[in-house]
């Protein structure tokens, strides 16, 4: 059976606007899942024609996940422990708050998350483990 990849935006975003990832998308083995947070986080930010096209194609072949009830509970926790063992400004909170999310549904997922943010997602998994590669 094939693995599950979910991309985190940070991926996707470095593939638009650069082409970085194209090799390694091209060669990925899985079974790529799309995130519903990472997708939205996409449509906020697309602006010229051919990121819309991607993002429609994306939806269009790939199964999206949305985090679950316990997802979004489990997130607000980890985040206030986060908040109360390093003192993240609300700035902060606020920006890893999607990411929370798209660990925890790839974990619930048993998927692979691929990302090029280390740091915040390397930080998530001090906190509650997933499976994590980074690019």
């Amino acid at each position: 059976m094939s693995s599950l990849i979910i991309f985190d935006t940070s991926i996707f975003v470095d593939h638009l606007r650069s082409g970085r990832h194209r090799e390694r998308l091209d060669s990925v083995t899985g079974l790529i899942r799309t995130s519903a947070v990472v997708l939205s986080e996409l449509w906020r930010g697309a602006a010229r024609p051919a990121e819309k096209i991607f993002l429609k194609n994306l939806e269009k072949n790939h199964p999206i996940y949305t985090p679950t009830e316990k997802n979004w509970l489990e997130a607000g926790q980890l985040l206030g422990r986060m908040q109360a063992d390093r003192g993240f400004s609300t700035e902060k909170l606020r920006d890893l708050h999607l990411e929370v999310l798209i660990a925890l549904t790839a974990g619930t997922q048993g998927a692979f998350l691929i990302t090029s943010n280390r740091a915040d997602f390397e930080l998530i998994r001090g906190y509650r483990e997933f499976k994590l590669e980074i690019w």
